[in-house]
């Protein structure tokens, strides 16, 4: 499949971040359904004065609602005449058209072979919980999960070594026709700051539908004592969804930031990450 820019167009990307708390995630939905993406195509459209026509933005990672994020990656193909038209004032314009809960940062031209979604080689998500006695600081309330027990780091980090690496994470995830559960998951890690907030990393080459909240809600059944630091790994080699896996809430999820190769590599990157993937032969989950 290729995925080259047409003649007189330009592809321009896109760095931003949002506050998904009032938005129906990021992909555009039915009428009246606030979205992230809408949101920056209809200001899109506003200040470039395209009148009906709606350019189209590819993301790399579809947030779901509630999720935020920070170091967001999006690319939109262009009319070459009006990028040079718009691209000294398009930051500042936009910046004064969109909402004041979502921000582009930066927009330049983007390298050839790159597109937002497939050229990226991994996304990398936080995720924040408290277990304080007394709740969340009302000032963090949107973005980190209050935990109504103690959680034990150590047992929690113990809990996710053995799922690093490449498997089959159906069992973590809402699966979809057509699409694999197949991923390399390269990071998941556990810190208490000195504020006492537990901040989980979760980093994969990519993540499939619910994956992140699934993993987070099956370590904290860990940390609080009512599962064992085996059970995480044995639901994964069982490759089935389990009941007791929790999907935990939205607000305490953000998108931190997506990783991209070299530039001469991008290319061959997006046309990689279009194969359904398979596991080798034999390949297990642990």
């Amino acid at each position: 499949m290729s995925d080259e820019v047409e003649p007189g167009y330009v592809r321009v990307r896109l760095d931003l971040s949002y506050d998904g708390t009032e938005f129906s995630g990021w992909a555009k939905q039915a009428a009246g359904q606030r979205t992230v993406q809408a949101e920056i195509e209809d200001a899109l459209r506003t200040v470039t004065r395209s009148g009906e026509t709606t350019y189209e933005l590819t993301v790399a990672g579809r947030t779901d609602a509630g999720v935020h994020a920070r170091g967001q990656v999006a690319h939109v193909d262009l009319p070459e005449g009006l990028w040079a038209e718009h691209r000294e004032k398009l930051l500042r314009r936009l910046a004064g058209r969109l909402p004041k809960d979502v921000r582009v940062w930066r927009l330049t031209e983007a390298p050839y072979g790159f597109n937002a979604r497939f050229s990226a080689i991994w996304r990398r998500y936080a995720y924040r919980v408290t277990d304080h006695h007394g709740g969340v600081d009302p000032l963090l309330r949107g973005h980190v999960l209050w935990h109504d027990w103690e959680l034990d780091v150590e047992a929690m980090n113990a809990a996710s070594r053995p799922l690093l690496g490449e498997h089959d994470f159906a069992a973590y995830c809402k699966r979809r026709e057509g699409a694999t559960t197949i991923r390399t998951l390269q990071e998941l890690s556990w810190v208490r700051g000195a504020d006492g907030i537990i901040t989980a990393t979760v980093k994969a080459d990519a993540f499939c539908h619910n994956m992140v909240r699934s993993l987070v809600g099956a370590m904290l059944f860990v940390g609080d004592g009512h599962r064992p630091v085996e059970w995480p790994g044995k639901v994964l080699a069982a490759g089935v969804r389990d009941s007791a896996v929790h999907v935990v809430r939205p607000h305490g999820l953000t998108l931190e930031e997506v990783g991209y190769p070299a530039d001469e590599l991008l290319m061959a990157r997006n046309k990689e990450a279009r194969n359904k993937r398979s596991l080798p032969a034999g390949g297990g989950c642990c």
